[in-house]
């Protein structure tokens, strides 16, 4: 298991030219190691070391060996990428080219200690004493263990970005005593614990539609070629807002299994998932939104953060699970209610309603092995309590001591 941390620091000119000299030669080494690989049709770490290392030292002489090692470690994993999106139907392009580079040390380049890193040039050793971040020290106190490589790109402004890499064995899995299913959507996430379920609400919808009406303000009658509208362009947070969501949510989660010895069932998204959705989706504005709800990064974040808690996490056929009725196992008919997708519908035998989101909690509990009886009470929707995810309120949501008493 390995966490990355990002350092920036700030450097004089003599160490920031030092390092500019080995990030040139170490982008022709790398130019270098990729048209081989391709040439010889092979993706082999090895194979592309012993092909170009002796022609690429004699160019290179005063350059670490190493990092002809580490460039051509770099041209195998950019070569085996391409070849899978290639594979996918995915390249657009037909050879993987660098644009930027981001230079790949290994114990032979770096050495760590706290007051400072030493890093390997063509002339010497640069020293560069970082501040560290919380994040740092939370990983560093926590039995993470820093790693032997390291990375490292150069910024405008004579910044250095310089990525620590931490390792952890991952922890056994339990035995699980319950089941956590979480079903996952455009604008909330849905979470069944102790039979309750409960809607923690995103704002996913709002985000992507007002950095898409942000973007359309500043691009109409501009080109995106021009330096003030990338500038703006590149200002916007999108991304960062739905990522901090993302993991602050799988924290919520799965902090709640490992609380309560379950397991978290999850829906086994095929790849793609968005192309699946919207192939008979005819409005413009819905496609856009179900592309960027990013439901399998959702998927993944979970399944990442429970490897780390060692939570086990179930994956199940996500085919009907809210057109079912998990108690007589008849078909659920939802009414036309105005909207996208209706949200309430009637069992067939039964005649008790329900809500779209629940029927999913309760079938995917059920096809990971639950055998629990689902409660039926009335007649009224089963519609489940509404939370707020918000980067502001959700600190407030995971300090409590269940997930069952957060408060709006």
């Amino acid at each position: 298991m390995e966490r990355t941390v990002k350092l920036r620091v700030k450097v004089d000119y003599k160490t920031y030219s030092a390092l500019k000299e080995v990030e040139k030669e170490y982008r022709e080494v790398l130019e270098e190691a990729i048209n081989y690989g391709l040439s010889n049709k092979t993706t082999s770490f090895t194979r592309i070391k012993a092909g170009v290392y002796k022609t690429e030292r004699e160019k290179h002489k005063d350059l670490p060996s190493h990092y002809i090692y580490t460039a051509c470690e770099d041209a195998s994993e950019r070569l085996d990428s391409f070849e899978k999106l290639k594979r996918r139907g995915r390249s657009y392009t037909e050879k993987p080219s660098v644009r930027r580079v981001t230079i790949h040390l290994d114990d032979h380049l770096w050495k760590f200690n706290l007051d400072r890193i030493s890093i390997s040039t063509k002339r010497s050793r640069i020293l560069i004493s970082p501040t560290f971040p919380k994040i740092f020290w939370r990983y560093y106190n926590k039995g993470w263990r820093i790693a032997s490589e390291a990375r490292f790109k150069l910024l405008k402004g004579n910044v250095v970005e310089f990525y620590v890499i931490f390792k952890r064995d991952e922890p056994k899995p339990y035995e699980p005593k319950g089941f956590i299913s979480v079903d996952l959507n455009e604008n909330s996430v849905s979470v069944l614990v102790d039979g309750k379920p409960m809607l923690l609400e995103t704002n996913t919808k709002r985000i992507t539609l007002g950095y898409e009406y942000r973007r359309k303000a500043i691009t109409t009658g501009k080109s995106t070629k021009d330096r003030e509208v990338r500038r703006k362009l590149k200002r916007l947070r999108e991304r960062n807002k739905k990522v901090d969501i993302r993991r602050k949510l799988a924290k919520l989660i799965v902090k709640e299994a490992f609380e309560s010895r379950s397991v978290i069932v999850l829906e086994d998204l095929p790849r793609r998932t968005p192309e699946h959705m919207i192939k008979d989706v005819k409005d413009s504005q819905l496609r856009l939104r179900i592309y960027r709800a990013a439901f399998s990064s959702m998927k993944n974040a979970i399944i990442e953060k429970a490897r780390e808690f060692g939570v086990p996490v179930v994956l199940v056929n996500p085919s009907h699970t809210s057109t079912v009725c998990p108690v007589h196992g008849t078909k659920i008919v939802y009414q036309l209610d105005g909207g996208d997708a209706p949200r309430v519908g009637v069992c067939e035998k039964g005649k008790e309603k329900w809500h779209r989101d629940v029927v999913a909690l309760y079938n995917l509990a059920r096809r990971a092995g639950d055998v629990s009886p689902v409660p039926l009470g009335s007649k009224e929707s089963h519609d489940p309590p509404k939370r707020w995810l918000r980067a502001k309120s959700l600190h407030s949501i995971m300090n409590d001591h269940k997930m069952i008493e957060m408060k709006v």
